[in-house]
């Protein structure tokens, strides 16, 4: 199976230079429902233990925030839908069954915000739709995310179920043996600690901590995991993991005091601390970059249309548009790429 940043080991910590940087904008609060979906784990039928943690739980989600209402599970404040107009050149290069279909399909697997998770009404947002769907407009196409669990979507992708995976998959050379990736931003693993901590905790000497992860990412098992195998291998105490199904989950976990810090994906780790209401921080620098891209069939006649259609979104300003409004400013590419290769470096 493979993991959720999903990915291998990324091969480097520097980001290339077709990348952008920037900084992140602030957020709503973080929703009571994280607080919620903290008391149960997939795969687990252990309840909180009495009322006492009931209660307890419903009284931090209180102190969190003052109010929760139907906006905060939403898209961000000022968002709006940018679909552009289809650009016929980009749209004749279609192949001609999905342009008979009409429709662009991508799996994806909710939660994992802000690249994808469920509004108030039960429809998948995110940042990475918003991209898809733009592109599907300049390819003259209509755009329909299928939630599916995360470990059927590639096989889904290469069995033609849907037309491409879109939910926060790296790009990486495992991967590339049976799939293109259309990339989309460069990001890396980010720690978040509490805001009142004395002391900043260090990524690379964290033994003894307790650190809150969403489960099968690569913070956990190409980031925490082996450092808590280095730890014991040197005498010290082993890091003790706490692996959520979500990140929403995780980052919770770190803002009740269960973890010292938490380890996700830079943009995931960014999106908890805005929503926080401070009582989280970024704490250490990004590591382990690598890049997100939408995963489509290897060789597939619809991967080079694609990428022409995102670029025509690099060369109009609404990718960046579209990453501005969920608060990414950091890790945007210069240029199309599929498999980290410029469009234009690319036979035929």
């Amino acid at each position: 199976m493979f993991p959720h940043h999903k990915g291998g080991s990324p091969s480097s910590g520097q980001f290339p230079a077709h990348r952008r940087f920037g900084q992140w904008a602030h957020l709503p609060v973080i929703s009571a429902l994280m607080i919620e979906s903290l008391t149960r784990l997939r795969g687990s039928h252990r309840m909180l233990r009495g009322v006492t943690a009931v209660v307890g739980a419903v009284a931090a989600s209180l102190a969190l925030t003052s109010c929760v209402t139907n906006e905060e599970q939403g898209a961000p404040e000022g968002w709006e839908q940018i679909v552009p107009e289809p650009v016929p050149e980009i749209e004749a290069m279609v192949p001609a069954a999905l342009a008979e279909r009409g429709v662009l399909t991508a799996g994806a697997n909710p939660p994992f915000p802000p690249f994808e998770f469920k509004d108030s009404d039960g429809e998948i947002i995110g940042v990475e739709m918003d991209l898809a769907r733009a592109m599907a407009g300049v390819m003259g196409l209509d755009y329909q995310p299928q939630e599916q669990d995360f470990s059927l979507i590639l096989p889904s992708v290469q069995a033609g179920t849907v037309d491409m995976g879109a939910s926060g998959f790296t790009d990486n050379e495992e991967r590339r043996m049976n799939f293109d990736f259309i990339d989309f931003l460069y990001a890396g693993v980010q720690w978040a600690q509490s805001s009142d901590r004395e002391e900043d905790i260090d990524p690379d000497n964290a033994c003894g901590l307790t650190i809150a992860v969403q489960r099968t990412t690569v913070a956990e098992t190409d980031d925490v995991r082996p450092k808590s195998e280095q730890c014991v291998a040197e005498g010290k105490e082993p890091i003790t993991v706490l692996a959520y199904d979500t990140a929403d989950t995780a980052a919770t976990a770190l803002i009740l005091g269960r973890a010292d810090a938490l380890a996700a994906d830079s943009p995931i780790t960014a999106w908890a601390v805005a929503r926080s209401d401070d009582r989280i921080e970024l704490v250490g620098d990004i590591f382990m970059a690598a890049p997100f891209g939408f995963a489509l069939p290897k060789e597939s006649e619809l991967t080079p249309v694609a990428a022409r259609a995102f670029q025509h979104l690099i060369d109009t300003g609404d990718y960046e548009r579209i990453l501005a409004q969920w608060g990414i400013e950091e890790g945007l590419l210069e240029e199309a790429l599929i498999n980290e290769v410029p469009l234009d470096q690319l036979a035929g």
